[in-house]
């Protein structure tokens, strides 16, 4: 029984749909297989231990169609289950023209990508897009490297970034989009 309810969790659809959720994030790499996976993971603990869960949402997409439908790159799922976030093995996705409506913020992993989805985004809701690593304070790069062709050492170094961006991220999101009432009150529904 706990072993079937855990397993729901964990394959459930993303919470972006909604009607409880006041904002929704989107994080976008080029395959949806290493570094946007790993920064909904990141992310989606930070916004449970803040007790949000039920205010904000995120989720993660590909530039290209890159091995769409497989589960995200074993070895980034296992980088970030030995710290302690755990990488759903939902289906790797493109990003859809939907996205760019439904979501608040967009956030790139690299500029590459933030072309790719500048290139594609109606102008209407171009201010949604930026760059994941915007928010890093210990970071100075703005770019999150593919760690897809290198070694061990590179999924870690994407973990150090993302966790620093998704801390400021999770800030801003709480003091710029969030009332006070929803930080007090009503986190955990």
């Amino acid at each position: 029984m706990i072993r079937w309810a855990l397993r729901r969790l964990l394959h459930a659809p993303s919470r972006r749909c909604t009607d409880s959720v006041r904002y929704k994030v989107l994080f976008v790499c080029m395959g949806n297989l290493c570094r946007s996976p790993t920064a909904e993971a990141v992310f989606r603990r930070q916004v449970d231990l803040a007790g949000l869960t039920a205010r904000i949402a995120c989720d993660s997409a590909g530039t290209h169609d890159l091995n769409l439908g497989k589960a995200p790159d074993g070895r980034a799922r296992a980088a970030a289950r030995r710290r302690g976030y755990e990488v759903l093995r939902r289906r790797r996705r493109q990003v859809k023209q939907e996205d760019f409506a439904t979501f608040d913020l967009i956030l790139a992993m690299d500029r590459q990508n933030l072309e790719g989805l500048r290139e594609r985004c109606p102008p209407e809701y171009s201010a949604r897009l930026r760059l994941l690593m915007e928010f890093a304070h210990r970071h100075t790069d703005l770019d999150v490297p593919d760690p897809y062709y290198g070694n061990a050492q590179g999924f870690e170094l994407v973990l150090d970034m993302i966790e620093d961006a998704c801390e400021e991220l999770l800030r801003h999101v709480q003091t710029t989009h969030l009332s006070g009432a929803e930080l007090a009150g009503g986190s955990r529904g």
